[in-house]
């Protein structure tokens, strides 16, 4: 079954991939994907020239060959190269270290307060 592509009232025969990497705000556009992915959006050839992304998004455009579905080498290289761009945005470098303040010496230090209720006693 050829997919089609996304866009409203658009009929044409789906040969590229939209996805999304939230975190690095970028859009990848590639070939199709093997199998319908969520989130992604299978554009047809005239809708994937036209895309374009929100301001201070970056795209990357993968080369498209304009083969419908059928076509679609068995590789997947989008979700391969999205997974590296995700892997690279969620990679953790290792943390400044934090300037802490010095310790007052114990005879200067607040001693925890008590609580704010207190117990009063009857004039009894």
């Amino acid at each position: 079954m050829v997919r089609t592509c996304s866009r409203t009232a658009c009929r044409a025969p789906a040969v590229a991939t939209l996805t999304f990497v939230y975190v690095d705000s970028t859009a990848v556009l590639g070939p199709l994907s093997i199998e319908p992915e969520p989130g992604a959006y299978d554009l047809c050839l005239r809708h994937a020239e036209r895309t374009s992304v929100p301001q201070g998004w970056q795209v990357l455009k993968l080369p498209l060959d304009g083969r419908p579905d059928s076509a679609v080498p068995p590789s997947d290289d989008l979700m391969a190269l999205a997974d590296a761009v995700r892997a690279i945005g969620l990679r953790y470098d290792d943390p400044q270290p934090t300037a802490t303040a010095p310790t007052p010496p114990a005879d200067l230090q607040e001693r925890g307060r008590g609580g704010h209720l207190r117990l009063v006693g009857t004039d009894d």
